[in-house]
Order: C-alpha cells, then structure tokens, then sequence
C-alpha cells in the first residue's frame, strides 16, 4: 500500500489530507473519511489501510483540526460542508463513498443532502447529536461515560489530537454542532447510506441511532459489537468490513 500526505487549498482554507491506494488492483471508487470533534484523520488510520487494497482512501482533517491549520475564522458545519464537497470535486475524480465519524456524520450528511452527484455511497457512525441531550454538559457526560473502561490507545490518541486544537476553536465547532439537526436533512438524502452504532454507546443511543436510519429513504443500519462511541479507533475491525460488505451488496444489487 502507498500512503502520501497531502495538503488541499481553497482560498484561505488549507486542509492535510492522506491519499492511500494498493500499488496495483482494486475498484473504480473513492472513499473519502472525515472525523469528528477534536479528532483528526489518524483516527481513521487502521480503516484506511483496510480499505486501500480494493480504493482509493482519502482521509482528511477538517480545518482547525489535526494538523490542518485555522482558517481565521469559526465556519458553521454547513460552511465546512461545502469545503469537503469541493475536496471531493476536486480530488475524487467522480462520486464517493463519504464515510463520517461522529460531527462527521453532520458533514457528510450535508455533502449528500445539498450535492447528491458527488456521493456514491453514504456511511454514518455514531451519527451526533442526540436530541434528547443537545448541551455541551449533557454530550460531555455521556463521552465520559463511553471512555470509562476504553483501551489506553483510545484515550492516548484522542488526547494526542485534542491537544492539537484551540480551545476556542473547539467550543465554537462545538456550537455549531449541537445547533445542527442532522434528523432534519434525512428525508432529504436518498444516497445507499449504511449507519452504524457502537453497541455500547453512551454518546449515541440506540434509539437516536435508529430514528436517524428511518429517517434516511435508503438506509441499512447496523450495531457494531463491543465497540463504544470511538468504534473506529481500537481497532478497525469489524467497521471496515461493515463498510466493505455494505459496498459488496449494494455493487451485487445494482448488477442484478
């Protein structure tokens, strides 16, 4: 597998990006992944490399995150949305499967909402943000509650990405995403979309989970075992192959 790291400018936003491809074989397709709060692409590493022997994999860190810079100036998830839909014109050569963790589900699910060309397929995991609990306190309580018996590479890494992010930042982006309804834009998707849920999640509930599956016109949703709110980060498995099989049946559907 090749991996470079990149970087994409449009105007004053620069984002790092991490392009990673088998040297030789795999499909036609591109799957583009986008994080969530805080976070940063590394956090979808192991996915990428799962991904890459049958794709091509760009991985991104959204601006003001990992180690793509500030843009100067806070940008609602609609702004940034609009930023990743011309990422994805640019650089994926054709519709995309767009796969979003946590607020990247938000982003995503705007691509596909407002630019439906540009999105091949649609994967939301642990899609944000809970109705019921839509205050910084509330999500708050419920991400320590999700990392209470985590592994320490969940809690290494999600420090080490934490670190790299203004506090002000942050708490804006924060703003932004609990004003955002993702529950809203659903009806409006009608992209092959796959949602998947931590079976422990605290972040997530099941119950938000599957009101946002049934609000997609064209959706299959899937609980991840074993596996809390930051399901990609111990380990890829069992989400990449969920995506991969998800991608499997939907190519073996639309040949027959």
């Amino acid at each position: 597998m090749t991996s470079r790291d990149l970087t994409y400018d449009l105007g004053p936003v620069s984002m790092a990006y991490t392009e990673s491809r088998e040297l030789a074989g795999g499909v036609d397709r591109t799957y583009v992944l986008v994080h969530g709060i805080g976070m940063g692409r590394v956090v979808f590493d192991g996915v990428a490399a799962e991904l890459a022997p049958e794709a091509r994999v760009l991985a991104i860190d959204l601006p003001g995150f990992g180690e793509s810079p500030e843009p100067g100036s806070a940008a609602t998830l609609e702004q940034t949305a609009e930023v990743v839909a011309q990422f994805v014109r640019d650089r994926a050569a054709g519709p995309a499967v767009l796969v979003g963790h946590s607020m990247g589900t938000q982003i995503v699910a705007e691509i596909a909402c407002r630019h439906p060309e540009l999105v091949e397929a649609l994967v939301l995991i642990a899609p944000t943000v809970n109705p019921c609990e839509r205050s910084a306190i509330r999500q708050g309580l419920r991400m320590a509650q999700d990392l209470i018996g985590e592994s320490p590479r969940v809690i290494l890494l999600g420090l080490s990405q934490y670190v790299k992010t203004s506090p002000k930042w942050f708490f804006n982006k924060l703003r932004f995403m609990l004003a955002h309804r993702l529950e809203r834009i659903c009806p409006c998707i009608h992209a092959p979309t796959l949602v998947l849920s931590g079976e422990s999640d605290r972040v997530c509930p099941r119950g938000w989970v599957e009101q946002v599956a049934r609000a997609l016109p064209n959706s299959a949703m899937e609980l991840i075992p074993d596996r809390g709110h930051e399901a990609i980060i111990r380990s890829p498995e069992p989400v990449a192959s969920m995506i991969r099989e998800f991608m499997e049946r939907r190519s073996l559907g639309a040949a027959t």
